[in-house]
């Protein structure tokens, strides 16, 4: 039903005379004959629900059909049962189930004449065949609809992101409790591997967890170092469940107790993240929290001499303090409204990660070199103000500290 109703609802944002076209993805090949796991499209899963690859949704205001693949009970012994073009209809509350091998020959026929086509092509062949079917409809984009529903979550969305972020919270968790000097990065990604697996999920995103100088990378994804004594290890780890995805960052000390210089560079951050997130409610210009976490950090690394007021921050501070989170980490929807940062809403969800990224540099004091820090937290707008999903999982020096020390004996 929940699907139905999005579909209803994306209907009533055109004319009676329309017809929406949505793909899913193809299955991809790792190496040889051996496949990726397979994850449908975002946007086809959240209009569908159907989990198969190589299938297309036609929808209008008449009726719903579906071109997917037929049963073939010899890939079935080695991929597994299909839906089916017989079972389709009422699995998937379809008026009309089809072969995706008739796609050619049917897909012209579902479109009536005088009716407007709305259709968004992937890098894919099944999307490069559908585009050259559409071009005599002149076809219009999908996106900015059906991104901009997706961009506010539904009550049933916001419980499975928040069941995503506590599993993730909790193997941010083990992570702080397991770490030790001479360990490897890789042995620190295990703990989240081994957590996510336990709990049914996935990695939303490929895993940053990176040691000392590899902290100051921002997509470090080698994770194959040594952890060393004295060092801090950033770990950017977040699950996907049902589809829905977390994504946090903790960044905590490898011997348990942060050194001086680090406790300076990291409490900047956490002021300049707490005094970001309190920013985020409905109303407010989404582009607040950067600013607010920008003036903070500027603040406190020229406090410590790090930099002067004529200095850019991005030689600390390179990325924003925010994205959009749901089904994508890197979510969709709009950042702005007729060239001018949009508001917040209630149901909307982003990350709020200011971090600051030290290199080794001759004009810089050692003791700062090759700290890298970032902490970010999911936060979901409501009525009220905000809600932290990710409030679960520490972050302040003392209970960092005060973990490890129990744990790291």
């Amino acid at each position: 039903m929940i699907h139905q109703n999005r579909r209803q609802e994306l209907l009533s944002q055109f004319d009676d005379n329309c017809v929406l076209i949505i793909s899913t993805n193809p299955e991809q090949f790792r190496n040889g004959d051996v496949s990726f796991p397979f994850r449908p499209h975002s946007d086809f899963f959240y209009l569908t629900g159907f989990q198969e690859p190589e299938a297309v949704a036609v929808i209008s205001k008449d009726s719903y059909c579906m071109f997917l693949r037929p049963k073939d009970p010899a890939r079935e012994i080695w991929d597994g049962a299909r839906v089916g073009l017989l079972e389709a209809p009422s699995v998937l509350n379809l008026d009309h189930a089809f072969d995706i091998n008739q796609l050619e020959v049917e897909l012209t026929q579902l479109i009536p004449a005088g009716h407007s086509v709305y259709f968004d092509a992937k890098p894919c062949e099944l999307d490069s065949k559908l585009t050259k079917l559409l071009a005599q409809y002149n076809p219009t984009s999908l996106q900015m609809p059906l991104h901009e529903m997706r961009l506010i979550k539904e009550e049933s969305e916001i419980l499975t992101m928040q069941k995503a972020a506590d599993i993730s919270c909790a193997a941010h968790t083990l992570a702080m409790t397991q770490v030790s000097p001479n360990k490897f990065e890789y042995e620190l990604q295990s703990v989240f591997d081994a957590h996510f697996a336990k709990n049914n999920t996935q990695h939303a995103y490929t895993p940053i967890v990176a040691g000392g100088k590899n902290g100051c990378i921002l997509h470090y994804i080698d994770n194959n170092q040594v952890l060393k004594s004295g060092d801090l290890v950033l770990i950017d780890a977040g699950c996907e469940l049902d589809y829905y995805a977390s994504d946090i960052t903790r960044t905590f000390p490898v011997s348990g107790q942060f050194s001086e210089p680090q406790k300076q560079i990291y409490q900047i951050v956490l002021d300049a993240q707490l005094a970001a997130i309190d920013s985020i409610k409905p109303g407010a210009n989404i582009h607040k929290p950067h600013k607010i976490a920008s003036d903070i950090i500027q603040q406190g690394l020229e406090a410590l001499g790090l930099l002067s007021p004529k200095d850019c921050l991005s030689k600390f501070y390179m990325h924003g303090t925010g994205h959009w989170l749901g089904m994508d980490v890197h979510d969709v929807g709009k950042y702005q409204d007729n060239q001018q940062h949009r508001v917040f809403e209630k149901g909307m969800v982003t990350t709020v990660e200011p971090g600051i990224y030290i290199r080794k540099d001759a004009k810089i004091d050692p003791v700062y070199h090759n700290i890298g820090i970032r902490i970010e937290d999911d936060v979901l707008v409501t009525n009220e103000g905000n809600t932290v999903l990710t409030k679960n999982l520490i972050k302040t020096i003392n209970d960092i500290e005060t973990l490890m020390s129990q744990t790291n004996l």
